[in-house]
């Protein structure tokens, strides 16, 4: 009776608590069946995103790799795993945003259109022969990013662009969070779901979309899985079975780990994104630039999807590649992922055995310096 008691009143207290960003527990990684130290730095700080450098201790001549985390309620410490996954073989960097509710309301504001202009800016500093990894909503402020590009004849554009469960055109399978987007108009969402941070935050009287409304929604989607899963918790604490449960509590803190986007941002993206699927219509416009996809040449694409993925449906992200007529069929390349969901298709056992692979040897494929470097050896 004790332990269950017990049990009882730590997942009440694990079920009640807030969480702030994680931290990303990643101080090394193995480099050719050796230890290498990571050091992470701050390479370049804005006002709603760093772009986070994870520093090997190892002087190697791998590709520049651009990790997009999404901006869509949870830290950039979701994609821990795609970090993990993909250190040993590249220099990695990731776009780590910050929480809209410890930004003073004083500072800029942020729209789709800053997002793209942040992205622009990080592949001016890492320079030509960068590749990018957008894990889901980045994908499409990442092939606007590099559309636009593209037309400039921009020296930086991307040598390779990896999506992973974008919402390219939603239109394709829809999905409930898809429909949810076209049921209602962008002033229901505004009245709705859009609300002032509150006192103390430093953000406080931002208007925001928050964290917490998009995790509620992603645990409703799946409600019965998730009430399984706590009382899987629930149990393993009553047998103490302090492993199993630690493990499903670290996933848990992580999941409910939120943070608030910029209202503008927010409403922006279901506006272009959800209910005009502007990018795959070519109705896209950046900063009075429309948005041509047709302009990519040069850039390689790869998209991937999860078989039960249900926030981006099958075909959403693989629309990319029939929106990029200009691209050389042997520069594109489709991967579903049998057996995953969303969150499965860049985390996990199934990422690291069987999509990270495919993913490292696309870019080495692509990577502009070790194509030098083959063909004259060829």
């Amino acid at each position: 009776a004790g332990r269950i008691m017990g049990s009882a009143v730590d997942m009440v207290g694990h079920f009640t608590q807030r969480y702030g960003k994680p931290e990303w527990n990643i101080d090394s990684t193995e480099i050719d069946g050796r230890k290498v130290d990571i050091t992470i730095e701050t390479a370049i700080e804005r006002t709603y995103c760093d772009l986070t450098h994870f520093k090997r201790a190892a002087k190697r001549n791998d590709p520049k790799l651009l990790i997009l985390a999404p901006l869509s309620g949870h830290f950039a410490t979701l994609v821990r795993g795609t970090v993990e996954a993909m250190l040993p073989d590249h220099d990695v960097y990731v776009s780590d945003w910050r929480d809209s509710s410890m930004i003073p309301a004083v500072d800029d504001s942020f729209d789709l259109d800053d997002y793209i202009d942040y992205l622009v800016d990080f592949l001016h500093f890492l320079g030509p022969n960068t590749h990018v990894l957008a894990v889901c909503q980045p994908s499409v402020p990442a092939l606007a990013a590099t559309s636009i590009m593209s037309g400039w004849q921009d020296n930086c554009v991307p040598a390779s662009l990896t999506m992973i469960g974008g919402p390219i055109d939603t239109r394709k399978s829809p999905t409930q969070v898809n429909k949810l987007a076209k049921e209602h108009s962008i002033d229901w969402f505004e009245r709705h779901v859009v609300v002032d941070v509150p006192p103390p935050y430093p953000g406080a009287f931002r208007k925001v979309y928050p964290g917490f409304i998009q995790l509620t929604n992603f645990i409703a989607m799946n409600f019965d899985k998730h009430v399984a899963s706590y009382h899987e918790l629930f149990q393993h604490l009553v047998q103490g079975d302090d492993d199993a449960a630690d493990r499903k509590r670290a996933f848990y803190e992580e999941y409910r780990s939120v943070m608030d986007l910029p209202a503008e941002f927010y409403l922006q993206t279901v506006k272009v994104v959800f209910q005009d699927h502007a990018l795959p219509k070519g109705e896209m416009v950046h900063r009075w630039h429309p948005v041509k996809t047709e302009k990519i040449t040069d850039t390689a694409i790869l998209c991937i999807e999860g078989e039960f993925d249900d926030i981006s449906g099958i075909g959403q992200t693989k629309a990319a590649l029939d929106i990029t007529p200009n691209l050389a069929d042997e520069k594109k390349m489709y991967h579903l992922q049998k057996g995953v969901g969303h969150y499965g298709v860049f985390n996990g056992g199934k990422w690291r055995r069987e999509i990270a692979p495919k993913v490292k040897a696309f870019i080495r494929t692509h990577d502009r310096e070790l194509s030098a470097v083959r063909d004259a050896a060829d």
